[in-house]
């Protein structure tokens, strides 16, 4: 399984984004077909207590990067990675991972 992990970046305007991303950027996200998974959340701390590098993530999942990148590249995927510089003002980190489930 292959993932796509979404690192925002702490937003100039935390309010803002939260504003953007549930009544913009998701409902131009949710029509993407093809994820295995998908997950979002707001970084809520660290273990240690240090302020944490990252404000949100979005975590999309499919079976292979091949079908991963084909469903990023569909118009639908397309138009919601174009909308990301409309709210990520802190800045977004993409990165792949190949993910192994333990549980």
């Amino acid at each position: 399984m292959i993932r796509l992990q979404v690192l925002y970046h702490h937003p100039k305007d935390p309010v803002a984004f939260d504003r953007y991303y549930y009544q913009v950027h998701l409902p131009i996200a949710k029509k993407i077909k093809g994820f295995s998974r998908w997950t979002v959340g707001k970084v809520t701390g660290t273990p240690d207590g240090k302020p944490a590098p990252y404000y949100y993530f979005a975590d999309l999942f499919a079976e292979s990067r091949d079908a991963l990148e084909k469903i990023i590249a569909s118009p639908e995927g397309q138009a919601a990675i174009q909308d990301v510089p409309n709210f990520a003002t802190g800045g977004v980190t993409f990165v792949w991972t190949d993910v192994e489930v333990l549980i």
